[in-house]
Formats: structure tokens, C-alpha cells, sequence
């Protein structure tokens, strides 16, 4: 995945396709995640017993960090380690890999509890962009896996559902759960009474209100988390998207939570209809470094010319959404990302390009406690935000009204 940039999720289901036991595949995602979040503290463990550094991507190099991750964080017994991570290097220097994993353990060598580690690119980014402060947070973020987002399909069952999963609820609508259990077995599941979803990305959906009946677009739609929000207050929802693997997901999650919505399978930049719409939402596609506590891939993949062509597509989409929005209707713009060049100066741009086109100011009472909207009214999420309620994912969102 380092090399190829092939995302993390696809390089694992690729990789442990023939695990057969769930727990194993489970295992396998763990570790992987786990040595995304402190690779650069690996390395420096690493780096301190060899005598010559180890290159980058030398498979001595990447065993010793599955074999750390093991050791040190999931606290496997060091002969387990050894037994399972040794048959890796058939063919390679066993030999030294087991004499740096010894010293090492020997050494009580440990990493730090309370934090992750950002590559040096991604840090000096962020702290450009929002300060130190916000790169701190965002390495405390990386620490542990996030908690598990519910959102309800019926807003009324919110205080019901908090107490029978032992959950916590930030807004109406919404149950977060502290302990990661295996989301299929949780209560409610199968009958269709939540979709996971983080609280962030629940926001821009939220942001348009109950429908009354009226007719929203969905664009890039898959997997359905807004589309069945916006199905679920009252919308007549069209969601589009343009793969068809992931439509089929939007259509087995509507199917599960009993709501309906018209699917369109299609690029945006090319889709054509006259009809208008009464609300737009465009979660675009971005560079996803918002969600890296949940993706500690993208951290690792994402480079700079990687943003530029993604705020390319944005703009794009921006322009063909204002196209089909009715008069003095409603678009939400947001994508998941940290970046400001896919969020503020996207605002700034298609402020510039559609005088037509004017903010609508998110309201403080719109927001979970202790979120407020920046001065120009759009809502940014960073890392340290609702930290001791157990974080959020970044975001951005802006509000544009037609006049």
C-alpha cells in the first residue's frame, strides 16, 4: 500500500482473501492500522538498533514494524510474535530481524500512549493551515481508533437507543458507542434503525432541514449515508453517483432501513436533465485526510499534487450543482478533508465565478454543543474538537443559497 498508493481497505481485501476466519482478517486490518499510526515511531526504534539504516521499503523493515505493532501496542506474547512474523523474511535476513526485535524488547522499548505520528509533509501542512495546535490534536487523534457513529432513522428513538446500546448522543438523531463491537451484531441493525455514520459527515445533511415532500439531489451519493438522512426528514431524494459497485451499496442500505430514493448512475460532469432542484448536497470527492483516524492511509498516500487535482474536480462539480438548483434554493457544499484548498478557497472561488450565488449562514443552534461556525458562516471541523467527547472527523461545510 506504501508503494502502490492503493488504499488501505482495498490493499486488505485483496491481501486476506484467503483468511478464512473473521477474526484473523480482523487481526490483519489491526495491525495494519496500527503501524500507519506510529510509523514514523517505528522507524525511530528501528533506526536506533541498526547499525545502517534499513531502506524504506525493504520487507526487513516493514516485518520489524508488524512485529513492534504486536508487541508493543496489541501486547502479543514476544514468542507468538516471533513465531508469526519470522516465516515473513523466507529467503531474507531473519537473523537481523530477530536480533533488533530482541534488543529492542529487551530494552523495554516502548511508543508513546497518548499519541500517533504524522509524516513530516502532512505536519508541516496542517500547521501551516491551523497552527500547531491543531497537529498535536491530530496526532493525539491517530493514538486509538475512533468510536462508532449511529445515525437513527427516527430522531424520536434517540434517548431509547442511548440507553440500550450504553451509548452517548450529541445531537437528536444521533448515539455514539465507545466500544468497537462488530457493527451487524449491534441492536437495530437488522431491522434498518440506524446507519453508522460519523458525526461530521452527518452535518451537511442536517443542514437542510426537513424536506416537506420537496425534491433534493444527492451527488456522489454512495454509500447512502445522506441520501437515507434526507430520505429519512421528508426529501424526494435523487442520488447520484457514478460507480456502480458502490450504488449497489446505497441500494442494499435503503432496502435495509426501509426508505426510498431514486438512484442515477452517472458522472456528474456529464449527467444531463431539466429538471431544477429545491436542495442540492455535494459531498465531493476529496483528498479524505479528515477522516485519517479512521483511514491512517490517506496520511501516507495523499501528496500535494493529489489535492490540486481533486479541488480541480470540486470546482467542477460545484458549477454544474448551482446549474440544476431552483430558484432560492439550497446547496450544501462539504467534503471531508483538512485541506483549505478543497474547502475556504473553494468558497471563495465559486463565490467569485456565480454572484448569483450567496452564503447561507450555518447558526449555532444548527451544530452539536461546543461547534460553532466560522465568521464567513460555514462550519469547519478540526482535530481537538469535541475531544473529550471522543473527537470528531474533519470537515468542511459551506451553506449557499440561490437568489
Amino acid at each position: 500500500m506504501l508503494r502502490t498508493g492503493t488504499p488501505l481497505e482495498a490493499a486488505l481485501t485483496n491481501a486476506t482473501k484467503d483468511i478464512e476466519r473473521s477474526e484473523d482478517r480482523a487481526l490483519a486490518h489491526a495491525i495494519a492500522g496500527h503501524v500507519l499510526r506510529r510509523l514514523g515511531d517505528l522507524d525511530q526504534l528501528i533506526d536506533s538498533t541498526t547499525s545502517q539504516p534499513l531502506a524504506a521499503d525493504a520487507k526487513a523493515r516493514m516485518v520489524l514494524r508488524i512485529a513492534l505493532v504486536q508487541a508493543l501496542v496489541l501486547k502479543t506474547p514476544a514468542h507468538a510474535v516471533v513465531a508469526t512474523c519470522l516465516p515473513l523474511l523466507e529467503g531474507g535476513p531473519k537473523r537481523l530481524v530477530h536480533g533488533v526485535l530482541g534488543t529492542l524488547l529487551r530494552q523495554g522499548a516502548s511508543l508513546p500512549e497518548d499519541r500517533g505520528s504524522l509524516p513530516d509533509p502532512v505536519a508541516m501542512r496542517w500547521g501551516g493551515a491551523w497552527g500547531m495546535g491543531v497537529v498535536a490534536a491530530a496526532k493525539q487523534a491517530l493514538a486509538s481508533p475512533p468510536p462508532t457513529d449511529l445515525n437513527l432513522r427516527d430522531p424520536a428513538t434517540t434517548a431509547d437507543y442511548a440507553e440500550r446500546l450504553q451509548g452517548e448522543s450529541l445531537l437528536p438523531g444521533h448515539v455514539r458507542l465507545h466500544d468497537n463491537a462488530s457493527i451487524p451484531a449491534i441492536e437495530g441493525f437488522a431491522a434498518g434503525d440506524w446507519w453508522v455514520q460519523d458525526l461530521s459527515a452527518s452535518l451537511p445533511a442536517r443542514l437542510l432541514g426537513d424536506g416537506k415532500g420537496r425534491h433534493a439531489l444527492d451527488l456522489c451519493a454512495a454509500p447512502g449515508g445522506k441520501t437515507m438522512q434526507l430520505a429519512s426528514t421528508g426529501w424526494q431524494v435523487t442520488a447520484l453517483d457514478l460507480s456502480e459497485k458502490r450504488m449497489r451499496r446505497l441500494s442494499e442500505n435503503l432496502e435495509r432501513t426501509g426508505l426510498t430514493a431514486e438512484t442515477v448512475i452517472a458522472d456528474a460532469r456529464k449527467w444531463q436533465t431539466d429538471r431544477q432542484f429545491d436542495a442540492i448536497l455535494l459531498d465531493a470527492p476529496c483528498s479524505a485526510t479528515g477522516i485519517f483516524r479512521r483511514h491512517p492511509d490517506v496520511i501516507h498516500r495523499i501528496r500535494a499534487k493529489d489535492i490540486a487535482t481533486l479541488a480541480e474536480l470540486q470546482s467542477d462539480l460545484l458549477d454544474r450543482s448551482r446549474d440544476w438548483l431552483a430558484p432560492d434554493g439550497t446547496l450544501v457544499y462539504a467534503t471531508c478533508s483538512l485541506e483549505p484548498s478543497e474547502g475556504e478557497q473553494q468558497v471563495e472561488a465559486f463565490l467569485a465565478r456565480h454572484p448569483d450565488m450567496m452564503i447561507d449562514p450555518v447558526r449555532a443552534d444548527e451544530l452539536p454543543s461546543g461547534i460553532a461556525p466560522n465568521a464567513q458562516g460555514c462550519v469547519r471541523l478540526l482535530p481537538g474538537m469535541l475531544a473529550d467527547k471522543g473527537g470528531l472527523d474533519g470537515f468542511f461545510i459551506a451553506r449557499f443559497r440561490r437568489r
